[in-house]
C-alpha cells in the first residue's frame, strides 16, 4: 500500500499544477475529468493525514500508559482503546481509496429500465424501480434527469431512461444492472395468487464527446407525432425523434420533450451512452461476459435480485446477500445492498489486482 500511496500523493501534485495551469480551462472535457480526480486524490491525502496525526496520539498513549502515575495511565489506555478501532477503520478506507478503480466510475450514470416478462405487473414493477432510484438519487444529493419514458398502462412504465448526476454516480449504481424479480400478488390478479414478474436495468457511463464521435452520416433521424400523456405539443406536432445507427443498428426514441431538437437531444445522449459501453464491452472479453449477465433477456429465470413481497425479503443473489426491510428498500434506501455490492467489489479488484 506504501508504494500505491506515495504514488496517488505524487499524482495529486501533478494534477493541481494541471488545474491551476490556464491551458486547462481552455479544454473541458480535460477539465472535468481532472476535477473528478482532484476529488478522488483529495480525499485520499485527507484520510492520509489524518491516520498520521491518529498514530502520533497512539504512540504518545502507549507510552504515557507506562506511567507511573495510575490516573493518567488509565486515561492513556482509555485513549489506546478509542484510538485502535478508528486507525484500523480508517487504514481500511484508505486502502480501498488505493485500491485501483475504473475511471469510469467517477462519471454520471444513464440508468435504462424495462419492463420484462409479466404484463402489465412487471410495468408497475418497472414504475417501482424508477421510484426506488430516484428516491435514492434524492438522498445522495444527486440531479434526476428523465431522458425518456414510456408509460404503460395503470401507472406502470414500459420503458424509461434517465440520467443520475452527481459524485461516483455511475460508479455507485453500476452493479444494479440486471434482472430484477418481484414476487407479489399484483393489483391485477382478483383470486390473490403470487405472480413472478421481471424488469431489466442497465447503467451506463455517461459518455463525453471525446470518447464517443458520432458522424451525422452514420445516423438515420425519423419524426413523428408523440403518443400518450404530455403537454399542449403531445399528439399534435411531429416532435418524437427516433434515432437509428446505422452502422451498429442501435435504436433511441425519445418524445417526453416539446421539441424535436429537445429529443433529439436527449436520444444522442442515450446513444452515446450505448455506443460507450458497446465499444468496452468489445475491447474488454470479462467486461463482455459482465454485461451479458447483467442485462440478460428479462426472462424470470435471469435474475439478479428477488424482491418477495410475501416476506417482506430483498435478496441479492450475486452476493447472497439477504435483507429483510423489502418498504424501506422500494422507498430509496439501498445502502445496506449496495454497501455489500461495492465491498465485493473491492475484494474481487484486490484479488485480481
Amino acid at each position: 500500500m506504501d508504494a500505491r500511496l506515495r504514488q496517488a500523493l505524487a499524482r495529486a501534485e501533478e494534477v493541481a499544477h494541471e488545474l491551476a495551469d490556464p491551458e486547462t480551462a481552455r479544454h473541458p472535457a480535460k477539465l472535468k475529468a481532472l476535477g473528478r480526480e482532484h476529488v478522488r486524490l483529495t480525499h485520499v491525502r485527507q484520510t492520509h493525514d489524518r491516520l498520521d496525526r491518529l498514530r502520533d496520539e497512539l504512540a504518545q498513549a502507549r507510552e504515557l500508559a507506562r506511567d507511573e502515575d495510575p490516573g493518567l495511565a488509565e486515561l492513556a489506555r482509555a485513549d489506546i482503546a478509542r484510538l485502535s478501532p478508528l486507525i484500523e477503520r480508517l487504514t481500511g478506507e484508505l486502502e480501498d481509496l488505493l485500491t485501483p478503480t475504473d475511471p469510469l466510475d467517477e462519471r454520471d450514470a444513464i440508468v435504462e429500465i424495462r419492463a420484462g416478462t409479466g404484463g402489465d405487473e412487471a410495468a408497475l414493477f418497472a414504475a417501482d424501480l424508477y421510484r426506488m432510484y430516484t428516491r435514492y438519487c434524492d438522498r445522495q444529493g444527486w440531479r434526476v434527469e428523465v431522458l425518456a419514458l414510456s408509460p404503460g398502462t395503470l401507472g406502470g412504465i414500459k420503458e424509461v431512461a434517465f440520467a443520475a448526476r452527481g459524485a461516483k454516480a455511475f460508479g455507485t449504481l453500476r452493479y444494479e444492472s440486471g434482472v430484477h424479480r418481484v414476487q407479489r400478488v399484483p393489483v391485477t390478479e382478483a383470486q390473490g395468487r403470487i405472480h413472478t414478474s421481471a424488469a431489466t436495468v442497465a447503467v451506463l457511463p455517461e459518455a463525453e464527446e471525446v470518447d464517443v464521435s458520432i458522424e451525422e452520416k452514420d445516423l438515420r433521424i425519423d419524426v413523428f407525432r408523440s403518443s400518450g400523456p404530455g403537454g399542449q405539443s403531445v399528439n399534435t406536432t411531429d416532435s418524437a425523434v427516433r434515432i437509428t445507427h446505422v452502422p451498429t443498428g442501435l435504436v433511441v426514441q425519445c418524445q417526453d420533450q416539446k421539441s424535436q431538437l429537445q429529443n433529439k437531444t436527449k436520444a444522442l445522449e442515450i446513444l452515446r451512452a450505448r455506443l460507450l459501453d458497446r465499444r468496452l464491452a468489445e475491447q474488454e472479453a470479462a467486461r463482455a461476459r459482465e454485461r451479458r449477465a447483467m442485462v440478460g433477456t428479462g426472462d424470470r429465470s435471469a435474475k439478479i435480485r428477488t424482491y418477495n413481497f410475501p416476506q417482506n425479503r430483498v435478496t441479492d443473489h450475486r452476493i447472497h446477500f439477504t435483507v429483510h426491510n423489502l418498504s424501506d428498500v422500494l422507498d430509496g434506501y439501498l445502502d445496506d445492498l449496495l454497501g455489500a455490492l461495492r465491498a465485493a467489489g473491492r475484494e474481487e479488484a484486490r484479488a485480481s489486482a
